[in-house]
């Protein structure tokens, strides 16, 4: 269950997913009761721990695994009724390297078009290869390639039926700064053209950057989506970070009302505050810090990223369990 949603929307959403379930032969639970709107146009950061089941769940909507339970449609189509239809409609980049190795960039990348049922478009295949920096290349044997470079071509071929969603399943994993840029400039261009962006990824900051909404899994359950923004000020907090003039060997009994942490040795004194609150305490702090005789020489304030965040919201449930 949710912390909190805005994931229902006033928009028929392009990716719907109620109620989905996936248990594997094992007994394993890879997902549990998952419910999900994507809402057109947008991009979609997913984020979870290794083997939380974002990677389950992408297949799931891609048509690659079946759930046990549940439905998903995509623009509109049952992706197990409609198949060929809801997945004419989705791009997917893997986190593995799967590629034709004898085959050239370029008829890979064509062939891929012609598998989706599209006419030959040899204008927008040149245009996509040089958006990836892949032209020069085009002739090239694919089993020739670098790492980054094979990368490159599994975004080309996803992209080479025009798809209305975009899958992206860790894709800057084992990739190069300058196709990372690459990548995401795209990301940009084509969010601006309509298409539904849906990514995981281990760099959090790309999702902050990048991400219009933010979901967490964990453990195989969605346990938060919010509109980046929002889940910012929600769940952000602002810490004032003093130093200290002398060092301490613990905070002192009267200050115990104060949510505050010694560290550096005793040379720094961090006091934690929720961001939303109109009243900080700062004030009333410093007061009480100047009563006690507690000096500082310089103070520092500064703001939760996405990454704390993300690790707050999953140590939580595993703090529950032990």
């Amino acid at each position: 269950m949710a912390i909190s949603s805005a994931a229902a929307s006033t928009v028929d959403p392009i990716v719907s997913v109620r109620g989905v379930s996936k248990t594997y032969a094992g007994g394993f639970q890879a997902l549990k009761s998952v419910d999900l709107d994507i809402r057109r146009g947008e991009i979609f950061a997913l984020l979870g721990p290794n083997g939380a089941g974002k990677t389950t769940l992408i297949s799931i909507v891609c048509g690659i695994s079946n759930a046990t339970e549940g439905v998903v449609t995509a623009d509109g189509f049952d992706t197990v009724r409609d198949y060929r239809a809801a997945r004419a409609a989705i791009g997917l980049v893997p986190q593995e390297l799967h590629t034709d190795a004898f085959e050239s960039v370029w008829a890979t990348v064509s062939f891929s078009r012609g598998l989706f049922g599209k006419a030959p478009d040899p204008a927008y295949i040149e245009k996509v290869l040089r958006d990836l920096s892949l032209w020069d290349k085009k002739d090239n044997k694919i089993m020739t390639l670098s790492g980054g470079m094979k990368r490159r071509v599994l975004i080309a071929k996803a992209l080479s039926h025009e798809p209305k969603i975009l899958f992206l399943d860790e894709p800057s994993a084992g990739v190069d700064v300058e196709l990372r840029h690459d990548m995401w400039r795209m990301v940009r261009e084509l969010r601006e053209n309509g298409t539904t962006i849906i990514l995981t990824t281990h760099y959090i900051e790309e999702a902050e950057d990048m991400a219009d909404r933010i979901g967490v899994i964990n453990h195989g359950e969605l346990i938060l989506v919010e509109d980046k923004n929002v889940l910012m000020r929600k769940l952000g907090k602002k810490q004032l970070a003093l130093s200290l003039q002398q060092p301490m060997e613990r905070v002192p009994e009267a200050l115990a009302r104060w949510p505050l942490e010694l560290s550096g040795g005793g040379h720094t004194l961090t006091y934690t505050f929720d961001s939303q609150e109109d009243d900080s305490g700062i004030p009333d702090l410093l007061r009480e810090l100047a009563e006690h005789n507690i000096a500082f020489k310089d103070l520092q304030s500064s703001e939760s990223s996405l990454e704390d965040i993300f690790v707050s919201l999953v140590r939580k449930p595993q703090e529950a369990r032990a």
